[in-house]
């Protein structure tokens, strides 16, 4: 009689994150219902944001009433927003990798413990003093010894924090399993005349291949959707496509923070509705994200099974 009521309990909680999270989107999708409707597909093709004539009296287009010379066009931010990522994802991954391996092969035991805690505190750092490093920081570097304009301020200086914020994640993540690789394994690869580095990247690396991939797609997550660091750093470029490392940039997240105050002045509620549709746009690309990194992992786990 115990059992039962446990079940439905356990049942209960385990259903609550799916239900909260459709919640979310159901909100997003009624409420920028109208936002989708006017903006159709340009949407996310069109490189022009404009909240239009806010102290105009507002226009009827489409049968909905947006300010007068409205455009909401968001394919600028979302190349900020995978360009960032990308980049520091390429920059955070060997670093991770490399403090991974050496935590676990390299550290002496005693020791281990308080250098993987240190890295696993700067995870929990907040986003706004990643931020205000940069500023003080980064962005006076890349100006003077980088920049051809002497701004520091763009899509570099935004990669480059968030493969600080994103590193501690895969790294922890992968040292974690590291430690969890059979000694058998070590010692029978040593025994086979390997030599450390064969041993750690042909018997231990391709073990936690999967997790590897999981802890990307968590430090992917984190760097789609971070917000103030990145605001403090880009540059906050608006209807420009970036050209090079440093031309100035806006992600999505960064975008919709910067741009809500001006939104909550439209009368017609129609930009607040906008950023609610570029909210959904960024819910969209990273269940992308997550779902094709999950096949890659998947993939990756099959072929090993296989051999």
């Amino acid at each position: 009689m115990t059992i039962r009521p446990f079940r439905l309990s356990v049942l209960t909680l385990s259903l609550f994150i799916p239900a909260a999270l459709s919640a979310v989107v159901l909100f997003l999708v009624l409420y920028s219902g109208q936002a989708i409707f006017f903006n159709g597909l340009h949407f996310i093709t069109d490189i022009n944001w404009n909240l239009g004539d806010l102290y105009d009296d507002p226009v009827t287009v489409k049968g909905v009433l947006v300010p007068s010379g409205a455009n909401y066009g968001i394919f600028v931010f979302i190349i900020g927003t995978l360009a960032s990522s990308a980049i520091a994802i390429l920059i955070a991954v060997p670093l991770s990798v490399g403090a991974a391996i050496f935590l676990a092969e390299a550290v002496p035991p005693k020791i281990r413990p308080v250098l993987s805690l240190l890295v696993e505190l700067i995870a929990v750092v907040p986003s706004v003093v990643f931020g205000l490093w940069g500023i003080a920081v980064l962005v006076p570097f890349i100006g003077h010894y980088l920049s051809p304009t002497g701004n520091g301020y763009g899509l570099l200086a935004a990669s480059i924090v968030l493969a600080l914020m994103i590193t501690p994640i895969i790294a922890s993540t992968l040292l974690d399993s590291l430690m969890q690789v059979p000694k058998e394994n070590r010692e029978s690869a040593f025994a086979l005349g390997a030599t450390h580095f064969e041993v750690v990247s042909k018997a231990m690396m391709p073990m936690v291949r999967t997790t590897l991939v999981g802890g990307i797609v968590l430090a992917l997550g984190r760097a789609l959707g971070e917000t103030m660091a990145v605001l403090m750093v880009s540059g906050g470029g608006i209807n420009i496509l970036p050209t090079s490392l440093f031309s100035p940039i806006s992600t999505i997240a960064s975008f919709v923070v910067s741009q809500l105050d001006s939104a909550q002045a439209d009368p017609t509620n129609m930009s607040v509705r906008a950023l609610s549709e570029v909210a959904l746009v960024l819910f969209l690309i990273t269940l992308a994200v997550n779902a094709a990194a999950k096949l890659i992992a998947s993939g990756a786990l099959n072929v090993r099974n296989r051999n």
